[in-house]
């Protein structure tokens, strides 16, 4: 917007947005629910084109219910109540074919206070967004809850044993129990920072602090971890090529990249995991490939979304948050990740992040 200095005053120039514009469905009726405009999204939504619309009643083209079946434009009646009502709250409408909206208003007095309502604004949201979204939360709680009860009751049972009969056991049972409960309270904690993850992604508190990295020393860091877990020394290799450029990225997060994509390697995949790290232009690609079933095309735009397990994984452990985050982290820094067939038949995870200074990088 842009402003004219006036006797010291600046004025600011009218800013006009064509209906057309808005992301969300429009409709502005007079004060008698005749239409008189309906914006592209609107249409998109209802099924109802504007050339058939304008200059026809509300609940001839727009016949909106609510759960109990009652036309709401008559329970809106622009012309009754206070006065001072400019605000008709979003709530949940269907249209007879049942397909479900999310419905506010505005009406707009002359003068703004107190007066005759000469218009009103209608906004439209499509309800299945909303619904998916409370589905995914409904599904959140559920894994939530699903995924503590074990640990807890675990934690809960052994505690409780060992207070109540502490000198019946030998050093040897007791050192079992705690390193079970110590276990278990291992994995509650990762649950919730898996949680807090998901929500600053979601929400977009996600902050990324950079420095120089050494991709190469800390994929060897992962691997190190994993052996010492246990995990044969030979079922791992790791491949980078010369040249790597200085990489200013954010280390808790990218160790928490490749954990998470090894992790998911050893889980489901057999055989050797493969780690490449290589220059691609504007970045640097990172691949981690294993030698297991892979995944089929049409499930690859599933694989990152909240609580994507497939196959019989539910009985391999994890959440299904983990390839979530994944996602966001690597989004985070400003790059890409893909998932496709590897050379040996396992899937392949590839993700690139974008070399250069902490502005640069950012900016790509």
């Amino acid at each position: 917007m842009h402003g004219a200095e006036t006797d010291g005053q600046v004025v600011a120039a009218a800013c006009t947005i064509a209906i057309d514009d808005l992301p969300d469905g429009l409709i502005v009726t007079d004060r008698y629910g005749c239409v008189q405009a309906v914006n592209r999204a609107a249409a998109r939504l209802t099924g109802v084109r504007m050339e058939r619309a304008v200059g026809r009643h509300m609940s001839d083209v727009f016949p909106f219910r609510d759960h109990d079946g009652r036309d709401w434009w008559k329970a809106l009646d622009p012309e009754g109540g206070l006065p001072t009502r400019v605000r008709v709250p979003e709530r949940p409408l269907h249209l007879p074919g049942g397909q479900e909206l999310y419905v506010a208003a505005r009406l707009v007095r002359e003068p703004e206070r107190g007066g005759e309502v000469e218009r009103v604004a209608i906004t439209l949201r499509d309800g299945g967004a909303r619904a998916r979204l409370e589905r995914s939360r409904a599904d959140l709680v559920s894994t939530v809850a699903h995924e503590l009860r074990s640990p807890l009751t675990s934690v809960k049972g052994f505690t409780a044993t060992l207070l109540a009969k502490w000198s019946r056991f030998t050093d040897e049972q007791k050192r079992v129990m705690l390193e079970t409960v110590n276990n278990d309270a291992d994995r509650v904690t990762r649950l919730i920072t898996e949680l807090l993850d998901v929500s600053r992604i979601e929400s977009g508190r996600l902050e990324v602090r950079r420095q120089v990295v050494d991709l190469p020393a800390r994929a060897r860091r992962i691997i190190d971890g994993r052996v010492a877990a246990g995990e044969p020394e030979d079922r791992f290799r790791l491949l980078v090529h010369d040249d790597l450029p200085e990489m200013w990225l954010d280390q808790d997060k990218i160790d928490q990249i490749l954990s998470n994509l090894v992790e998911n390697a050893l889980r489901h995949g057999r055989g050797t995991v493969t780690m490449e790290i290589e220059s691609v232009g504007w970045g640097v690609a990172v691949s981690v490939r294993d030698e297991g079933e892979g995944i089929e095309p049409e499930l690859a735009p599933r694989v990152f979304r909240q609580f994507w397990r497939g196959g019989n994984s539910r009985r391999r452990g994890g959440t299904g948050l983990g390839l979530f985050i994944v996602k966001g982290l690597v989004e985070a820094h400003g790059g890409t990740i893909v998932v496709q067939r590897a050379p040996e038949g396992g899937a392949e995870f590839r993700f690139t992040v974008p070399t250069g200074t902490p502005d640069f990088a950012a900016s790509v």
